[in-house]
């Protein structure tokens, strides 16, 4: 049984958690049904649909409770009850929601709906939370590539979760609704036990960090395909289940990875470290002898070869805001808070806007009902691309250049801005383009911000500090959807009867969103400065001598 308790299982089972945990992505395929059932108009649904995305995006109470579970250095086994809590949540807010549908209870006020629906939606964040800091922890020296393999499957889990909706329940989206008060509650509750915090070093772990990633880019691959080829044909019943199977076998995968994995390192080369201020778990003559000497500090693991002086290159170490372990209420008091909060609500909030109100804009520059639908399915594959793309390559430019992490935060903001003058053109293609520059760059805060967070404010409080500057997401996506995009779109379609048609439409509205999004890269852009001396001096150095010989 000690053999299944190590870092990669514990990876692997995040992963499947995740794949089950991106049901926020799927509102669409029951919205019409709480539609009619409940007799809501569409302003009525929207209003459930706006405590979806604050239930979704308000993770404070898990970070909280995951610092909390975590608190005690010699108790590694605390994530699960973050699990414990959004699987209870996420039962018994889709449960009540199915109840209230078929009627089992009697039909609810729309508070209580609204209620219901923040319930399961902020189970969300409880799986989120626990998966991503627990992986920050046991590779702290890859934080933005574990950090990008765990929100990519999240990204993908939308698209994962629609392919059982289409195999198993047939288009049934009461049976669906059902399926998601059981289906990711016992997916968690299955796995949870195995998601731990692990203090080691395993061997070559960047190789097999890649071997996860290499996964999660063939299973993304592949529903891409099987997603185009949904739009171009109609899958008989036989060929949707041998996909279905296929990508179940693929899901599969990071299990067989973790053995190999655990495998290899318990023949080769592979230590517990040694921690000064806690128990120590190996032989300090031993780290001595292999000139590594690890310190546990705030902001992950703090390595100086051989010794545990302060002088490191002739440059003495001065302390940073992550070597003193800044929690939540320290942490907004500083510039750097404020500065991410502002870049993710103009970046976020610009990326949700455009994908919640893709489908009126194709409508309004002429694209069919088909190609909209294309849009609309692949986001979740260019989300998970920017998700995925931006931990690993900043990881791989951070280690092999010492670039300070920020800088992609300005570069995709930046491109991002210019995804939004793109669609603003109305040419032909350009909302597909458009759209694909939005999508992934949306996708890559996803993974820069929480690992920013964890290198700036250090790990410990990581959980509750990144899921407040999360509701930035929120914010800014109501401050372009309604006040730029729906004002607009209302003065504009106001003398065409209440339609419009044409470029017009929405070009005024995203080119105010692509100067805000620019104003977020500049902001960005502010924090590379600040924090690139702290990068050089301490987040790279960290790295360099966590694998000097």
């Amino acid at each position: 049984m000690d053999k299944l308790h190590n870092k990669w299982v514990s990876t692997a089972a995040s992963i499947w958690i995740q794949c089950t945990s991106g049901f926020l992505y799927t509102f669409s395929i029951y919205s019409s049904l709480l539609k009619s059932s409940q007799g809501y108009d569409q302003s009525t649904l929207d209003t459930v649909s706006v405590f979806k995305d604050i239930g979704g995006n308000f993770g404070v109470l898990s970070g909280l409770l995951y610092s909390a579970a975590t608190a005690n250095h010699r108790c590694r086994t605390g994530p699960w009850v973050v699990h414990l809590a959004g699987a209870v949540q996420c039962f018994v807010g889709f449960f009540l929601l199915w109840a209230s549908v078929v009627g089992l209870i009697p039909r609810p006020s729309v508070p209580a709906m609204c209620l219901f629906m923040l319930v399961a939606a902020h189970a969300a964040t409880f799986f989120n939370t626990s998966n991503v800091v627990t992986g920050v922890r046991n590779f702290s020296n890859y934080s933005g590539t574990i950090v990008g393999i765990i929100k990519g499957f999240i990204g993908l889990s939308g698209a994962i979760l629609v392919q059982v909706y289409r195999t198993i329940f047939n288009n049934d989206p009461t049976s669906y609704l059902l399926m998601l008060a059981l289906l990711p509650s016992v997916n968690a509750l299955l796995f949870m036990w195995f998601v731990r915090i692990h203090n080691t070093i395993e061997g070559d772990e960047k190789k097999h960090l890649d071997s996860f990633s290499l996964i999660a880019l063939v299973i993304a691959a592949y529903l891409m395909l099987v997603i185009i080829l949904e739009n171009v044909i109609t899958f008989r019943l036989s060929i949707r289940v041998v996909t279905f199977v296929l990508l179940v076998l693929l899901l599969v995968s990071p299990f067989c990875v973790a053995i190999r994995a655990h495998q290899r390192d318990s023949n080769g080369i592979s230590h517990n470290l040694f921690i000064e201020g806690d128990q120590p778990v190996d032989d300090p003559n031993q780290a001595d002898a292999e000139k590594m000497h690890v310190r546990q500090d705030s902001a992950g693991y703090r390595c100086v070869p051989g010794s545990t002086d302060q002088e490191v290159d002739g440059n003495e170490e001065r302390p940073f805001p992550a070597e003193e372990n800044l929690n939540l209420l320290q942490a907004i008091r500083t510039i750097d808070f404020w500065i991410l909060f502002l870049a993710m609500a103009c970046g976020m909030g610009s990326g949700l806007a455009t994908v919640n109100n893709i489908s009126q804009i194709g409508g309004s520059l002429g694209y069919t009902s088909f190609e909209t639908s294309t849009l609309v399915s692949l986001w979740s594959i260019w989300n998970f691309l920017g998700r995925f793309g931006a931990g690993y390559v900043s990881d791989y430019f951070l280690h092999t250049r010492g670039w300070a992490r920020p800088l992609f935060m300005v570069i995709t903001l930046a491109t991002m801005s210019i995804g939004h003058v793109v669609i603003a053109s109305g040419f032909p293609g350009a909302l597909f383009a458009g759209s694909i520059l939005v999508g992934v760059c949306y996708g890559s805060q996803w993974s820069l911000m929480p690992t920013i967070t964890s290198e700036i404010f250090g790990v410990v409080h990581m959980g509750t500090i990144f899921n407040t500057i999360t509701i930035a997401n929120p914010v800014g996506s109501y401050i372009f959807s309604v006040r730029v995009i729906g004002y607009l779109y209302d003065e504009e379609s106001s003398a065409e009867g209440n339609t419009c048609t044409g470029t017009h439409c929405f070009m005024l509205s995203f080119i105010i969103m692509a100067s805000a999004t620019l104003l977020g890269s500049l902001a960005a852009l502010g924090l590379y400065f600040r924090t690139k001396h702290y990068y050089n001096q301490v987040v790279c150095r960290r790295l360099l001598h966590c694998f000097s010989e």
